[in-house]
């Protein structure tokens, strides 16, 4: 069963005089190749109902989110996807990377104009990866499954692996061996091949490659 996401959680932050909620979420994390990308948007009480057919990205067909992005992307406020290159990924590990996109992500919110220091962050999962990359802590609520649950992750969910897949193939037309066009960086059993093959291409993250046990 398909579990459709609402706004009841958002609601009820209104409900307690939060006026800004920044709904957030990770896209890329598990990837062999490329960024990992977060992405944000930023809801008030003016927002109204939200698109229809909004799922997790997970849930959704290549397809169908290239045609949620643009309505999720004007239903919300403000909306922005921030990135950690793979570079980043193997000198400073995963989560230091995606609280470095979550504040990249941030600051182009900031220069948007989006009323950051007003809102609290709604974050998909268990832990707060956001705050310890911040100068300034900001009130953040982890969710399990925000991206299931809360229309405003799940929002956030769909731009950032929008944002995210067009990026990779794009990268396909330079790398065209590795089948980022259809893997987008991750484990298919083409791009294992591809590696084996040609070995690692400057967008794979290398510590990530030496991890995965031998064959």
């Amino acid at each position: 069963m398909i579990v459709e996401p609402t706004l009841t959680l958002e609601t009820q932050l209104h409900e307690r005089g939060i006026r800004h909620i920044i709904g957030c979420d990770e896209v890329g994390r598990g990837a062999l190749a490329g960024p990992v990308a977060v992405g944000m948007t930023v809801i008030d009480v003016s927002v109204g109902a939200f698109p229809e057919g909004l799922r997790d990205s997970k849930l959704l067909s290549e397809k169908r989110r290239e045609q949620l992005a643009p309505l999720c992307a004007s239903w919300v406020v403000h909306s922005a996807v921030g990135l950690a290159s793979a570079d980043e990924v193997d000198a400073l590990g995963i989560m230091a990377c995606l609280g470095i996109a979550g504040r990249r992500a941030l600051l182009a919110l900031h220069e948007a104009g989006a009323p950051i220091a007003d809102s609290t962050i709604l974050l998909d999962g268990n832990h707060d990866y956001l705050n310890p990359a911040l100068t300034s802590a900001l009130p953040v609520i982890v969710r399990v499954k925000g991206d299931r649950d809360c229309a405003s992750v799940a929002a956030a969910s769909v731009i950032a692996k929008v944002h995210r897949d067009r990026l990779m193939i794009g990268h396909h037309d330079t790398h065209p061996d590795y089948g980022w066009a259809s893997n987008k960086g991750y484990a298919s059993a083409e791009h294992l091949a591809a590696i084996e093959r040609l070995g690692p291409s400057p967008l794979h993250r290398r510590t990530w490659l030496h991890a995965r046990p031998a064959s």
